[in-house]
């Protein structure tokens, strides 16, 4: 949750008039008790407890970071009571503890009858960075979604209000430990790249290096900081396809002309032992009109649809026996305006009756093994008659340079009544949409911790107070 003001408003200081108490206490302590300690501080004043999740607690704040190990947290305050306890001031002091395993900030209520407001926490150069999180139902919990890096410096302010509805506010500083010496990085490159593209394509993130499959907690780490905000708002997650390589898409197409961004939010964070996340690029692109193209076999037609209308009926031919052409949802790859076909390409040895060397025109490729829609003059007489291809679908030359212009990377080509093998998910182009829901969020780490929230969700802004 973040407040979209000027950076500049989040600088770390006193709380003012209102002089809020922020408690810094070990997780499990009874919130009960932290009330008690500061309200002989502050009887007035609404309360909140500063932790990260699934944090241990210490006996000795030791001296700056130097106790709380790498990745360890540090959290700046005037002074430094027992049990953690602390009225946030100038930034002068310093407490040392240990993060949480999942590296996520958390902020609740230190009390039944207060509710958190706003929260707002800031990194980088002049706080110009923000972290994102979501504020429970009832108001009591905020929690980071994405994990703090290593090595950084905070800024976090919050903004509380008791049952009378009487609000104060509270800065803090804190910084994180420093990775380890000798650390490695993990860095992700997004993909397709950015443009302009159709409702079928996936998001692909490349990992610099694998991430097992047995180890859960990293790979739930990764997919915390990989971030894909979509607008409008769709229900999606991301997908292992194997140690390097996660897919996102949404539980159905993306909306038409919606706008995505890919981000990274793993710099610094610690990902495993001895692994931290380093700096990617982030990624834009558009989607255009809904664009699908559904081949039925059986008839012999291709019925090319816009944002859900019929604009043209094409007749086609498909594979014959022995070459039928793979049944399922593809997603195009590219266009060619000129490729040369050889039998070669798909098995059929020089010599053989089935052996074909062609020059083709307008080829819309939608597998990387050779498939494509494209012009078959040669077959004109089975068009919208009998399937005769070695597997792609054939057209006139006229049809398939309408199409060739009509379509982009991305748009949806179906193929239905085939007979053909099924279009597998991930290993010749992007047959993603294959895979029902319930098994594509199987593949998530964060569906197996209880994490994964399904959506790709923008910025929310301010933070409602209590009703």
């Amino acid at each position: 949750m973040r407040q979209m003001t000027s950076p500049a408003t989040k600088s770390v200081g006193a709380f003012g008039a209102l002089a809020g108490v922020l408690l810094i206490a070990a997780a499990g302590q009874c919130a009960d008790d932290r009330a008690t300690d500061a309200e002989g501080r502050s009887r007035t004043a609404p309360l909140a407890t500063v932790s990260t999740a699934g944090a241990e607690d210490v006996t000795s704040p030791g001296a700056g970071c130097g106790g709380a190990g790498p990745g360890g947290l540090c959290l700046t305050g005037s002074t430094v009571p027992k049990r953690w306890q602390a009225p946030v001031g100038d930034g002068r002091g310093v407490v040392g503890r240990p993060a949480g395993s999942d590296g996520l900030l958390q902020v609740s209520a230190g009390r039944d009858d207060h509710r958190i407001v706003d929260v707002d926490v800031f990194f980088g150069v002049g706080h110009a960075r923000g972290v994102d999180g979501r504020l429970a139902s009832n108001g009591r919990v905020w929690r980071s979604t994405v994990p703090l890096g290593a090595g950084r410096q905070y800024a976090l302010r919050v903004t509380t209000e008791d049952g009378s509805g009487r609000t104060a506010r509270g800065s803090l500083a804190f910084r994180t430990a420093a990775p380890a010496r000798g650390s490695a990085r993990l860095t992700p490159r997004f993909g397709p790249g950015p443009g302009s593209y159709g409702v079928g394509q996936p998001i692909v993130a490349e990992l610099s290096r694998p991430v097992p499959a047995d180890d859960r907690a990293a790979r739930a780490a990764v997919e915390r900081g990989l971030r894909v905000d979509a607008r409008p708002r769709v229900e999606g997650a991301w997908h292992w396809v194997d140690s390097r390589t996660l897919h996102y898409r949404p539980r159905t197409y993306w909306p038409a002309h919606s706008r995505i961004t890919v981000r990274s939010a793993l710099e610094g964070t610690r990902i495993a032992d001895g692994v931290y996340g380093g700096p990617a690029e982030p990624l834009t692109l558009t989607i255009g009109a809904r664009v699908e193209a559904v081949t039925d076999a059986a008839t012999h037609t291709m019925t090319v649809l816009r944002d859900g209308e019929p604009v043209r009926e094409i007749p086609v031919t498909t594979g014959k026996a022995g070459f039928r052409t793979r049944g399922g949802i593809k997603v195009v790859l590219g266009k060619e305006s000129a490729v040369r076909m050889r039998g070669e390409s798909i098995g059929i040895a020089r010599g053989s009756g089935d052996y074909f060397d062609l020059p083709v025109r307008y080829a819309t490729r939608v597998t990387w093994s050779g498939e494509y829609v494209h012009a078959a003059p040669w077959s004109a007489g089975s068009h919208g008659v009998a399937n005769v291809s070695h597997g792609c679908v054939g057209m006139s030359t006229a049809d398939a340079a309408w199409f060739f212009d009509a379509v982009r990377e991305g748009d949806i080509v179906e193929v239905v009544n085939s007979g053909g093998e099924r279009m597998t998910p991930f290993d010749n182009g992007y047959g993603d949409w294959n895979v029902s829901w319930r098994s594509w969020r199987k593949g998530s780490a964060l569906a197996a911790v209880g994490g994964q929230d399904g959506g790709a969700r923008p910025d929310e802004g301010r933070l409602r107070p209590m009703a």
